[in-house]
């Protein structure tokens, strides 16, 4: 576990133009995926939960009109899943999220420091686990957003109500994975941007690592250049001095076996040091990373 008084990370933005396409390539890489859950504002995801309480939420629009009058009334979510889609198309990693106990101090902070993404938001949906158990999962949310950036933000998830719902079942993935060690952004400044990391996460200088990072309690978030990107992972990334949410690495148990899941699963893949690496795909809008935890 990481030593950091920062928000831990809560779950990841994946907008995808259909959920059936994400079931099946998250499926072909070994991943159990939930049933489809629908927002009361046009967006439905199906996710995919981890053992560390950490999660993916591929996001598709549902119910279109239903989004519009979102977008009209002020809902910052589906805004900025808008905003992202008409720049950087339909499939991407829109968001990080952080997990917060008070939604609502987040927000004063992010409008003091003049990086708030608009209004709160709070909402309640149904959740239903692999047995068909159903209960009501409440949520309060507050943003934060990159001056004249549209290309990502973040926001803090307050979990009002957490369903008394049993997500082992949801968790076993075929592939090993257990968790969310770290998120990777790429910038051609990176230094401009951990800045609104370090806000958005409540991290103080204790929580800055070497290089452009900030350490949550459960994960690493890191903003490096095109440059450093491509010399990890053997992945291009466009050049772009704002913010993009570029790959997500997980831990596995075992990396034979994983290498395993995904030649099963007909999914191409590298091996780079310690880690194989997935290149993004439709259904799948970062590029995947696994690494072997001992």
């Amino acid at each position: 576990m990481i030593k950091s008084s920062a928000h831990p990370l809560d779950h990841l933005v994946l907008p995808t133009g259909s959920l059936d396409a994400a079931r099946t390539r998250l499926a072909s890489l070994g991943f159990v995926v939930a049933p489809t859950g629908i927002h009361p504002f046009g967006t439905e995801n199906a996710c995919v939960f981890f053992a560390d309480g950490t999660y993916l939420e591929p996001l598709a629009l549902g119910n279109e009109q239903a989004t519009g009058q979102a977008v009209a009334a002020g809902n910052v979510f589906v805004a900025r899943d808008r905003l992202y889609r008409e720049r950087l198309g339909e499939e991407g990693f829109s968001a990080v999220v952080l997990g917060t106990g008070n939604a609502d101090a987040d927000h004063t902070r992010f409008v003091e420091a003049g990086l708030s993404a608009g209004d709160m938001l709070g909402f309640s949906r149904a959740f239903t686990d692999a047995n068909g158990k159903s209960d009501t999962a409440s949520f309060k949310l507050a943003f934060a957003v990159g001056k004249e950036a549209s290309d990502a933000f973040l926001f803090a998830c307050e979990r009002v109500n957490a369903p008394k719902i049993d997500r082992t079942a949801l968790q076993a993935h075929a592939n090993g994975v257990t968790g969310i060690v770290e998120v990777v952004a790429v910038s051609g400044t990176p230094s401009a941007q951990i800045g609104l990391i370090s806000i958005a996460a409540g991290a103080s200088a204790d929580d800055l690592g070497t290089g452009d990072t900030v350490r949550l309690p459960n994960a690493i978030l890191s903003v490096v250049t095109p440059e450093t990107y491509l010399q990890r992972f053997g992945l291009a990334a466009k050049p772009s001095p704002h913010l993009r949410f570029e790959a997500i690495i997980f831990s596995i148990r075992d990396k034979a076996s994983a290498a395993r899941t995904l030649a099963a699963g007909a999914v191409d893949h590298n091996m780079s040091d310690d880690d194989i690496v997935v290149a993004p795909a439709p259904g799948q809008g970062a590029a995947f990373i696994f690494r072997e935890i001992p």
